[in-house]
């Protein structure tokens, strides 16, 4: 297991770096950052202080480069003229510390609520997707010959790729099976392979008054169709709330994709566009499911990778809306009616205890001055309105679904059975699942779990 970073525990690996001793100063742990830590700290020598990030994994998710040859390929990148940190080194096996390196810190905001809110970034919304459309050109057009080893990963691989992890997990979600069904029905034509970043979002630049200033995380670099980072940078959940600019919730796909073409990307159809926007739907939804079992494996235990669990519904209902725009609008919200049975204990019930602690952590936790502390109280936040929404609604929510479940199977079961043995049925074709009747109970499956998970979601329609 990796050690714990701390001042003692690098500045050995810094001393070697600059040749002399070093004193490490202002160390702490960024937030966010699902899969990996992000350490900042400053250097300081007898010559310079440097303002540096130390970055390891949390563990290795399937399809990513390993930290050599993510060091490898950013020194690449930066000489072909895209916006990204100065790699130091990488953090050496004897150091205990994990796969990771150390780079430069580079100033600016990469909270996406903040970049889409704050006034001090209004200048930089208006220019950020045509220079995302640039730094993706420019990507694009790296010579492939002069990365290292990198997986192929065209669109039949990922659809394979995702399949196999949703089989791995366990956990059947017939709305990922309708989504797998389009995907193998749509497949565009097949393109030269370039690198593509893999991650190409909001969340992942470096964003300064003036606009975008660096490119984050490499790990899911590979070569494949240029197209799938633009998609990518489309997908909804990479919007934050702010869906009426489809490109990372600060502007538009054709500011995007003229400067794309005007950086000298080939031009890319909306019809190709659309499918790797799908794909990518369905891809933030397998690795939601993959770092909620991160959790739950107690490899990593995070309040963090446990809620993402739920945000599974969320890319559902993403990936329903965008294949199945008619059927979802015909859905409709839950009206459960809900009842105090009464119960031994005394009051304050299961859910006004939650309640409670809720607002104990909204008043006196999320107000801190730490980041870290404050970004996470926000998510535990969230985790304990879930559980309040479950405890009052599930039973009332749960029914009507499960009922259509049996009928539409002519089997009994347990709801994880039903739903398990639809994703089935859909996966194997089977008409009545893959028709109108199967598509909607699917849709209002869906909504069913939002309406728990995160009813606000649903406003966004």
């Amino acid at each position: 297991m990796s050690i714990k970073v701390t001042a003692d525990s690098i500045k050995s690996l810094l001393d070697a770096h600059f040749d002399g001793p070093t004193k490490i100063e202002n160390l702490r742990r960024l937030s966010g950052g699902a899969s990996r830590e992000t350490w900042a700290f400053t250097a300081s020598t007898d010559a310079a202080r440097h303002d540096l990030v130390l970055r390891r994994d949390h563990g290795s998710n399937p399809g990513s480069t390993d930290r050599a040859t993510e060091y490898e390929l950013l020194k690449v990148v930066e000489a072909g003229g895209v916006l990204v940190p100065e790699v130091k080194f990488v953090l050496p096996p004897e150091a205990n510390l994990g796969e990771g390196f150390v780079m430069s810190m580079i100033a600016g905001e990469t909270i996406p609520r903040k970049i889409l809110r704050d006034d001090e970034f209004e200048n930089a919304r208006l220019v950020l997707a045509q220079q995302c459309g640039t730094q993706a050109a420019l990507i694009h057009q790296i010579n492939v010959t002069d990365l290292p080893t990198l997986l192929v990963l065209g669109p039949q691989e990922q659809i394979k790729q995702h399949r196999d992890l949703i089989d791995a997990l366990g956990e059947p979600h017939p709305a990922f099976e309708l989504g797998l069904q389009w995907l193998e029905n749509n497949i565009p034509a097949a393109v030269e392979p370039k690198l593509v970043h893999g991650d190409f979002r909001n969340g992942n630049l470096i964003v300064g008054p003036e606009g975008l200033r660096a490119v984050l995380d490499w790990e899911l670099s590979h070569l494949g169709d240029p197209a799938e980072d633009l998609g990518w940078c489309c997908v909804r959940s990479w919007r934050f709330g702010v869906n009426d600019k489809p490109v990372g919730g600060f502007g538009s796909r054709k500011e995007m994709l003229d400067a794309y073409v005007d950086a000298g990307g080939e031009a890319i159809d909306e019809q190709r566009l659309f499918f790797w926007e799908v794909l990518g739907t369905l891809k933030w939804g397998v690795i939601c499911e993959m770092q909620a079992f991160t959790h739950l494996s107690g490899r990593v235990r995070s309040v963090e990778l446990a809620t993402l669990g739920r945000r599974i519904a969320e890319t559902e209902w993403d990936l329903l809306r965008t294949i199945y725009p008619e059927q979802v609008a015909d859905t409709k919200t839950t009206t459960p009616v809900v009842t105090d049975t009464g119960s031994i204990h005394d009051r304050p019930r299961a859910a006004e205890l939650l309640e409670a602690v809720r607002e104990f952590i909204e008043r006196d936790v999320r107000s801190s001055e730490n980041e870290r502390l404050a970004f996470h109280a926000r998510v535990a936040m969230n985790a304990l309105g879930i559980v309040e929404r479950e405890l009052v609604l599930g039973e009332s929510i749960d029914a009507p679904i499960i009922a259509r479940l049996e009928n539409l199977l002519d089997e009994k079961g347990s709801p994880s059975e039903l739903v398990a043995r639809l994703s089935a049925r859909i996966r194997a074709g089977d008409p009545k699942s893959i028709g109108h009747e199967g598509i909607a109970l699917v849709c209002d499956l869906v909504r069913a779990k939002l309406e728990v998970a995160n009813p606000h979601y649903l406003e966004g329609e």
